[in-house]
């Protein structure tokens, strides 16, 4: 019989999502409509790393893992697809470090896909955490303005109409390119490093689509990466013995047109947190490396690393 990982429930709803974000990011940060919630990726950073660790998120959006990170006096680098996305993400690392942050954060837009093209190769072997969440394509979270007799005005509900973006590939070529991306963050995760994604299961027409099930098979399959724990990140409140509901708009609206169809639809109240740990070897950062000699398998402090992309990148320091 298999032996199962550790599982433990995270209550990283207790806030709304709103009250969490408040005024540490920069109000424009309402506009992704897939973020992380910002508990969640506190409390992975303090479980998973140590002060002055080095933290990386391939598909950042927002930079909820940078800013998370630095204000934990963490170091932390991201990757992030889309432009606007990329430049919002370093704007919340600006104001975390007017607000007192005083760790370092960086953010490089480009295809993590790539990223063995996109960041400083001297990062082999340093990154302790990689914390990231897959795209989901059209989300079912946004903003919703009510219009008096004429119902209601969207906005806010997609992050990427780039149909290269790997939210709008489908769901093998989606998983492909998540195995691509998490096969290069290895070549940058210390010995022992740990890799975490937020993964939740969604609907596609009628069919719940197993995801996390789906990513930890391809995972332990075509990678490295061990599973070490799989964790529940409540997406609801708990008051006594009881879930406080945190869905969106979209998610209820959803819910109460599949039960008025006569499907036993329910809304989801959490996401899986994936946790897989890299080996306790370099063979990671010899792959990164190459013939650049032998890999550093003790981590060095950032302030000391020099430049953290390749010079031909427009990432900004914050």
């Amino acid at each position: 019989m298999t032996e199962q990982p550790p599982l433990s429930v995270w209550l990283t709803a207790q806030r709304t999502a709103r009250g969490q974000r408040g005024d540490r990011y920069v109000p424009a940060s309402t506009a992704h409509p897939g973020k992380m919630l910002p508990s969640i990726a506190a409390q992975a950073i303090t479980d998973y790393t140590q002060p002055g660790d080095l933290v990386l998120d391939p598909m950042c959006g927002i930079g909820t893992t940078l800013v998370e990170a630095i204000h934990a006096g963490r170091d932390a680098v991201g990757v992030e697809y889309e432009a606007p996305w990329a430049q919002l993400a370093r704007r919340n690392l600006h104001h975390a470090r007017s607000q007192g942050a005083t760790s370092s954060g960086t953010v490089v837009c480009g295809d993590a896909r790539q990223l063995d093209t996109l960041l400083d190769p001297d990062l082999a072997g340093r990154v302790t955490l990689v914390l990231t969440s897959p795209p989901y394509g059209a989300s079912l979270h946004g903003q919703v303005t009510p219009r008096p007799g004429a119902g209601i005005e969207k906005r806010d509900y997609r992050y990427s109409r780039d149909r290269d973006n790997l939210a709008h590939v489908g769901l093998d070529k989606l998983v492909t390119g998540m195995i691509d991306i998490l096969t290069a963050c290895t070549a940058l995760l210390r010995p022992g490093g740990i890799v975490a994604m937020t993964v939740r299961p969604y609907w596609s027409r009628g069919v719940l689509v197993d995801l996390p099930g789906r990513l930890t098979t391809a995972i332990t399959d075509r990678t490295d990466l061990t599973l070490f724990e799989r964790n529940i990140a409540l997406l609801a409140g708990v008051r006594d013995d009881s879930l406080i509901p945190r869905a969106s708009f979209f998610q209820l609206d959803q819910v109460r047109k599949a039960r008025t169809r006569g499907l036993p639809r329910h809304l989801l109240a959490h996401e899986d947190l994936l946790v897989f740990r890299n080996p306790p070897t370099c063979s990671g950062s010899e792959k990164l490396k190459g013939s650049q000699g032998e890999p550093e398998c003790s981590p060095r402090s950032l302030s000391s690393s020099g430049t953290w992309v390749r010079a031909d990148d427009t990432g900004i320091a914050a």
